[in-house]
């Protein structure tokens, strides 16, 4: 059953028909290898990872059946490997931000979720706080012993407060995405939205068939002029703030979309607007100043 009718325009459609990857008795070495490829897919964040960094270890004890997928992904979440990626290069926001997202499937719901988080390392230590995402009771309802933990953000459940939905689309950035590489870097998504108690907008993950979507920058965006001369309003004396998501950026590669906004007369929106497509482009929202 799909997440969402809108499913494959926010970019949900890979995981509206997938069954849960679970380590069931029995299973067959080809069941196992899903079950660590699902479980590095998930707390990685679907970056891309090398053979040299695989935790070979902790992978064979798993396929000797010594540890359940939880106990798996408590030693990935601890590895060296998930701090490099995560943990030394990130602002703290942000790792707490990714340790919901990918132990246990969800954004924040709240700032004194991201409060309690930070206290807990302060005071106990980056081992402690991995173990109280995987050792609550959401955890173990939500995927208990043997089941890889999932987005499942996505969804409307019991116990999941709906602002969970929107959110969850400001950590998730498409199925081909990965936590490593995305536009806003290392900086956290949720903070100033956790402080105000609000919630955002849905903004579809870029490359989806929609096409690309305007995402503000962090630190705020300076609109460009398309027009000459600090003192010209144009002839109607009305001007428009244009976000732009999209377009084709200048240099190589050719293929390089960028974000834009601009300010620019009432008289010189159409042409701007037919430029804009010819450029691949997606008008985001058009504002009278």
């Amino acid at each position: 059953m799909a997440i969402t009718t809108a499913a494959s325009r926010l970019g949900t459609e890979a995981f509206s028909d997938n069954a849960r990857v679970e380590l069931r008795q029995n299973a067959t070495k080809e069941d196992i290898e899903k079950v660590i490829s699902a479980v590095y897919r998930q707390l990685l964040g679907n970056d891309y990872l090398m053979k040299s960094e695989r935790l070979i270890s902790a992978e064979s004890i798993l396929r000797d059946g010594k540890v359940t997928v939880q106990e798996f992904v408590r030693q990935v979440a601890k590895s060296e490997l998930y701090k490099n990626k995560f943990f030394y290069n990130s602002f703290q926001t942000r790792v707490i931000e990714l340790n919901y997202k990918h132990l246990l499937g969800r954004a924040p719901y709240d700032e004194s979720e991201v409060v309690y988080h930070l206290d807990l390392y302060q005071t106990k230590g980056y081992e402690a706080d991995i173990d109280s995402y995987i050792d609550s009771s959401e955890y173990q309802s939500s995927f208990g012993e043997n089941i890889v933990p999932y987005y499942r953000g996505f969804q409307t459940q019991t116990g999941q407060k709906t602002v969970g939905f929107s959110r969850i689309f400001q950590l998730y950035r498409g199925y081909a995405s990965s936590d490593t590489s995305q536009l806003k870097g290392k900086s956290s998504r949720l903070a100033g939205e956790l402080g105000r108690n609000s919630a955002s907008v849905i903004v579809p993950p870029s490359g989806g068939q929609s096409g690309f979507a305007y995402v503000a920058s962090g630190r705020g965006v300076t609109p460009n002029s398309t027009f000459g001369g600090a003192g010209t309003f144009g002839k109607e004396g009305r001007m428009y703030r244009v976000e732009v998501g999209g377009v084709f950026g200048a240099g190589y590669p050719s293929v390089r979309r960028v974000n834009q906004a601009v300010i620019i007369p009432y008289e010189e929106l159409s042409s701007y607007f037919q430029r804009v497509v010819k450029q691949g482009g997606k008008i985001a929202s058009v504002k009278p100043l």
